[in-house]
């Protein structure tokens, strides 16, 4: 039987730092390598993270790099094969390029199940490789299992081997109603997430194994697995479970999530950065330029050397533009407003959970 690798990747965020905590706390015996796709571009707090990892679980995370034998950081070497071109969500270079190429690169032909940091309460699948090989995971999910194994599984041709692998696995009192739900057919009024939904409601581990028991009649990594950890798991995390993991294992939380409070015209307000990955991110806010203008004033003025022959990171601002006075002023006076808006009810020391319309964009590769 093919050996499967076990792989997690940590980017830097609290997500994939808190999942690389939890998988090693609640699964000790999975052999996980995890790794780090570097760009050369992150900011200190990021190496903390891993750092601080490594000494936790003492466990090596791989340092994964794109263009090896390049003597110029990763970043630097492939913005110069675009001819200066800046990535941006419309040309999304960099993530291709630095993260999932090297990764895929990295597993080349072996099996691999890839555990993600997506939590419970995301409405997201973020990155799932299209290789055959590369298997995704959720554990802070109900559903741990990935869309495209979701839709296989509950396809209305499938009905006769659901009811088959459901009479092994779930309790005679939950039996009817499983039944009545595996025999609902898919519509334009029975979504696939409504019968998902319904079948996890019923048994979460009887949904798991019999998931498992699809997936032995697939190529799927996990088809070449005996039993998975994981078949026994119903945790539903969220973003406060989260920080907590990251807080109590000790690893603490990445600095930038910190919220740091400004004052303009007499009025109050709080910034933060919202995500990791590279410093110069195009996914950031305008308020979190500000912040790295004021916080990190070096990383700013390296990212506005790289705003030439017309590229810049935002498409319709420039970061010399966005900070004149008057600009500055106006942005803060708008996250003020935003603040009084969003907070009434919330009370944290961290910005994300007081403004988290943006925590979706982007791939999770870099950000989770």
């Amino acid at each position: 039987m093919r050996k499967v690798r076990h792989v997690m990747g940590i980017s830097g965020g609290k997500d994939s730092g808190a999942l690389a905590i939890y998988l090693f706390e609640k699964y000790p015996h999975l052999d996980i390598e995890y790794y780090f796709t570097d760009t050369g571009k992150e900011l200190q707090e990021t190496y903390d993270l891993i750092r601080n990892i490594e000494t936790h679980t003492g466990k090596k995370v791989i340092r994964i790099e794109a263009a090896e034998k390049s003597h110029e950081d990763p970043f630097d070497h492939f913005l110069k094969l675009y001819g200066g071109y800046l990535p941006s969500s419309n040309a999304r270079w960099c993530t291709k390029k630095l993260k999932l190429e090297p990764f895929e690169d990295w597993v080349g032909d072996d099996l691999v199940v890839s555990y993600v940091g997506i939590r419970g309460d995301e409405d997201r699948e973020g990155y799932i490789s299209r290789k055959g090989n590369i298997q995704s995971i959720f554990p802070f999910r109900k559903n741990i299992w990935s869309e495209d194994v979701i839709s296989k599984v509950l396809k209305n041709s499938n009905i006769e081997n659901l009811i088959t692998w459901y009479n092994d696995h779930i309790s005679v009192q939950k039996l009817s109603r499983t039944q009545e739900v595996v025999n609902e057919l898919i519509s334009s009024r029975y979504t696939i997430k409504d019968k998902l939904n319904d079948l996890l409601d019923i048994d979460i581990q009887a949904f798991n194994k019999v998931v498992f028991e699809f997936l032995k009649t697939t190529e799927y990594p996990l088809a070449y697995e005996g039993d998975f950890a994981l078949l026994d798991n119903e945790d539903n995390l969220v973003r406060e479970d989260i920080f907590n993991i990251l807080k109590d294992s000790g690893v603490g939380v990445p600095k930038y999530y910190e919220k740091v409070e400004f004052e303009v015209n007499g009025l109050k307000g709080e910034y933060a950065r919202s995500r990791s990955g590279c410093f110069f991110c195009f996914y950031q806010q305008k308020i979190e330029w500000i912040w790295l203008y004021e916080q990190h004033r070096e990383l700013f003025d390296k990212a506005l050397e790289y705003e030439k022959d017309g590229y810049t990171w935002m498409q319709d601002e420039s970061l010399e533009d966005i900070v004149k006075p008057e600009r500055m002023t106006q942005i803060k006076e708008l996250q003020i407003k935003k603040l009084q808006k969003n907070n009434q009810n919330k009370k944290s020391a961290y910005l994300l959970d007081l403004l988290d319309d943006s925590e979706g964009e982007g791939c999770a590769s870099c950000f989770i």
